[in-house]
């Protein structure tokens, strides 16, 4: 795990254990109903919670924990169903995919959502990624806006996720590509050396 300071205090990244699923789920269903409130209708009973324990499975769920209280949580995937249906600005072989960010909603508007980014592409580029990824659906403003203020640019093209004969969510693309993130981190330690 990763620990680090935050400005609500002292935080850890780690990876999420079956421990974690009672607390997981009940995060998510205040996540469900304060997004249902907003009119963001997209998750359910379902949706993200069935996905979890697989999630854990696969060592590819974390959560951003504070005082044993679960502040966020996503996973990291190698691939996602709609990755061939829009256009990325840069043609990379070594993605990861963000899936089921959430955050508690007992903590928003603490920076709790652009921590969680921030950690989920420190864990890509660890992971050798050269870019990160995500899908978000069209009418999900707060989440289009946390993205590209964390520097995510959108993708040409909408996927069109169908989940039923009388549902189908339209998502957008966005990606922050590590390897720029890397080459302005090098150039800000360069200048810093000359100095």
């Amino acid at each position: 795990y990763t620990a680090f300071s935050g400005k609500r205090g002292f935080m850890i990244t780690r990876k999420a254990v079956l421990q974690d699923l009672t607390q997981l789920k009940s995060m998510y269903k205040k996540i469900i109903a304060h997004m249902n409130a907003k009119q963001i209708e997209i998750w359910d009973d379902c949706y993200p919670c069935a996905f979890f324990q697989e999630d854990i499975t696969a060592q590819r769920l974390y959560v951003l924990e504070e005082k044993g209280t679960l502040m966020a949580a996503f996973a990291l995937c190698e691939d996602s169903a709609g990755a061939d249906h829009v256009t990325w600005g840069k043609s990379i072989w070594h993605v990861r995919y963000l899936e089921r960010l959430g955050v508690n909603p007992d903590y928003m508007r603490l920076g709790i959502g652009s921590t969680a980014l921030h950690e989920a592409i420190r864990l890509s580029k660890e992971a050798q990624a050269e870019a990160l990824r995500l899908f978000v659906v069209d009418i999900n403003h707060s989440a289009i806006r946390l993205y590209e203020k964390n520097g995510f640019q959108k993708a040409a093209g909408i996927y069109d996720e169908v989940i039923d004969d009388d549902l189908t969510f339209h998502e957008f693309g966005f990606e922050f590509i590590i390897a720029d993130d890397k080459h302005i981190q090098g150039n800000a330690l360069h200048e810093e050396e000359r100095s």
